[in-house]
């Protein structure tokens, strides 16, 4: 039994429904931010939607108990949090591992799709990149 049968069958259909079509869209939208992420002109609204995205799926994947991809996001949030404060482009250390980070919950898009146990949390993508240029 893999992540969507233990969602399907612990929370209502809708529910899960629901967490499974925002997390597409937010899934497929973490690149194209990620890499605005590097344009002066872009940066602000890139780092507030990213940051939007991360406590979004924080609070959704909490709720439904899916604690490695609640503690994964919710350290994200916090290295958005701090690159929100500095609000200057990023480094291209910072870039790379975001788009590691996007990887991953790529990966567990697909896990809740083929109904996978959940994949295992990269442990490089736990040491925060230098956030400063």
């Amino acid at each position: 039994m893999g992540i969507r049968s233990d969602l399907d069958a612990n929370f209502d259909f809708e529910i899960v429904d629901e967490f499974l079509d925002h997390y597409s869209i937010m899934v497929d939208s973490m690149e194209v931010m990620i890499l605005d992420l590097s344009k002066p002109n872009m940066y602000e609204r890139s780092v507030n939607e990213l940051f939007r995205v991360f406590h979004n799926i924080k609070s959704a994947s909490g709720f439904l108990q899916i604690q490695p991809m609640t503690k994964l996001a919710a350290f994200v949030e916090d290295a958005l949090e701090e690159l929100r404060k500095t609000n200057k482009p990023v480094n291209e250390e910072t870039i790379s591992w975001l788009l590691n980070i996007s990887d991953m919950f790529a990966s567990w898009q697909d896990d809740l799709r083929l109904d996978n146990e959940i994949t295992h949390i990269k442990f490089s993508l736990l040491k925060l990149p230098d956030l400063e240029k």
